[in-house]
C-alpha cells in the first residue's frame, strides 16, 4: 500500500479543485437564465359587464330635413348662407314664378267678374221674384190670367237659379285662385323648424332640379336642428338581446379624445340590419344625459359602451392576466407556478375574482414574454 506523502495529497486536493470549478462553469453556462417578469398586486375595485359598437356609430340631430323643391327651375331668390340660424316658417329659397303670378292675378279678375255677376244676376232673380208675388195677388183677385201667374213664376225660378249657377262660379273662380297660390307654393322653400342651415346646393340664377323618390339628387337645402343631438351605433346581433331601452351608457369621441360622457339608450331597432360581407348588426340610437360643453358637430363618429351589470369594491385582476379563462400564474420562490380561480363579471379591461385570490396577492401579467410557462424559473422585474 502506498502512503500518501504531503505532496501527493496537496496534488490530489488541486485536482478536486480544479474539477469542481470546471464543472461549476460548465452548470454555470448550460443552466437556464431565469425570466424576467412583471408582477402586480391584486387589488379590490369596480367591475362593469359591457358591450361595445361592432362600427363606429354617429352622432346625428334629432331633426334633420333635406328640402328640395318640387319643381325645377331657376333660383331667384335664396334668402340664407350657409351656418345661418333659421326659424320655422321663414322663407328660404324660391324659383322663378312669373308665370304663376300672372295666372294668379288672372284668376283673382275672374272671380272678381264672376262675383260683380253674381250681384247683377241674382238682383234680377229678386225682382223676379217679387214680380211673381204681385202676379200671384193679382190672379187671386180675378185681374189676370192662370197663363200670366205661371210665366211669372216660372220666370222667377229660372232667375234663381241662375243666380245660383253665378254663385257656383264664385266658388270654382276662388279655387282657381288657390290653386295658382299653391302652384307658387311648389317653387318655395320655408324652414319647417328652428335650425341650422348645413349645406346648399346652388347659387342665385342657378337652376336648382327636384329629388325625386329613388333618385339620387342633393338636396337644395340641408337644415339640421342643433339643440338635440343623438348617438346611433350598430351593434353585434348576438349582443342585441341584452340591451334594453333605459341602459346606462358611456359615449366617447373621436374628435374629443381622453373624455367620455354619460348617455342612456332610448331606442333599439326591431330588426337586425343585415348587410353583405358584414357582421348582422342591430341599429340603438343613445341619448346624452348631458350635452358636451364643448362644441359637438352632427357627423362625428362615436363609440358608445352599454353598461350591463356593475360588482363594486370586488378582487380583480386585469383580464389579459387570464390564463384559458380560469386560471393565474404565480412566481413561488423563484418559479412559475398555476393557480385555479373561479371568476365572476368581467370586461376587456378587468376580471372580477370570486375565488382563489385575495387583495394583496401577486399575480404575473407578462404573460406574453418569451419562456413563460409553468416550472420556469423566474424573477420579478419592473414594467
Amino acid at each position: 500500500m502506498k502512503i500518501l506523502t504531503p505532496t501527493l495529497v496537496r496534488r490530489l486536493v488541486w485536482v478536486l479543485v480544479i474539477v469542481a470549478l470546471v464543472a461549476g462553469g460548465i452548470y454555470a453556462l448550460t443552466r437556464p437564465k431565469p425570466v424576467a417578469v412583471v408582477l402586480k398586486k391584486v387589488e379590490k375595485g369596480d367591475v362593469v359587464a359591457s358591450v361595445v359598437n361592432t362600427r363606429a356609430g354617429t352622432v346625428e340631430a334629432c331633426q334633420r330635413t333635406k328640402l328640395s323643391p318640387i319643381l325645377g327651375g331657376r333660383i331667384e331668390y335664396l334668402g340664407v348662407k350657409e351656418g345661418d340660424k333659421v326659424k320655422k316658417g321663414q322663407l328660404l329659397m324660391k324659383l322663378w314664378n312669373d308665370d304663376q303670378k300672372a295666372q294668379q292675378v288672372l284668376a283673382e279678375a275672374q272671380r272678381f267678374t264672376s262675383t260683380q255677376r253674381v250681384t247683377e244676376i241674382c238682383t234680377v232673380a229678386a225682382n223676379a221674384g217679387r214680380e211673381a208675388e204681385r202676379q200671384s195677388s193679382l190672379r187671386s183677385k180675378g185681374f189676370i190670367s192662370d197663363a200670366r201667374e205661371d210665366t211669372a213664376k216660372t220666370e222667377a225660378q229660372a232667375r234663381r237659379a241662375a243666380c245660383e249657377t253665378a254663385r257656383a262660379e264664385v266658388v270654382g273662380a276662388q279655387a282657381r285662385v288657390a290653386v295658382t297660390k299653391a302652384e307658387q307654393g311648389r317653387t318655395s322653400l320655408y324652414a319647417p323648424f328652428d335650425g341650422t342651415i348645413a349645406k346648399i346646393t346652388g347659387e342665385l340664377g342657378e337652376f336648382s332640379t327636384p329629388s325625386p323618390p329613388g333618385i339620387l339628387t342633393p338636396p337644395a337645402i340641408d337644415l339640421i336642428d342643433e339643440s338635440c343631438l343623438y348617438v346611433k351605433a350598430p351593434m353585434d346581433e348576438v349582443d342585441a338581446p341584452k340591451i334594453k331601452v333605459g341602459m346606462a351608457v358611456r359615449i366617447s369621441l373621436d374628435a374629443l379624445p381622453k373624455q367620455s360622457f354619460a348617455g342612456t339608450v332610448k331606442r333599439v331597432a326591431p330588426y337586425v340590419f343585415a348587410l353583405e360581407k358584414q357582421a348582422r348588426t342591430v341599429d340603438i340610437e343613445v341619448s346624452f344625459s348631458e350635452k358636451p360643453a364643448s362644441g359637438l358637430l352632427v357627423g362625428y363618429s362615436a363609440d358608445v359602451e352599454i353598461l350591463l351589470a356593475t360588482h363594486s369594491n370586488v378582487v380583480r385582476i386585469p383580464t389579459s392576466s387570464l390564463i384559458e379563462g380560469s386560471k393565474v400564474m404565480l412566481l413561488n420562490e423563484g418559479t412559475l407556478v398555476e393557480r385555479a380561480v373561479k371568476t365572476g363579471l368581467a370586461n376587456w379591461e378587468f376580471t372580477e375574482i370570486v375565488e382563489g385570490l385575495n387583495a394583496g396577492d401577486s399575480i404575473v401579467i407578462s404573460l406574453e414574454r418569451e419562456g413563460v410557462k409553468v416550472g420556469a424559473t423566474a424573477k420579478a422585474v419592473e414594467k
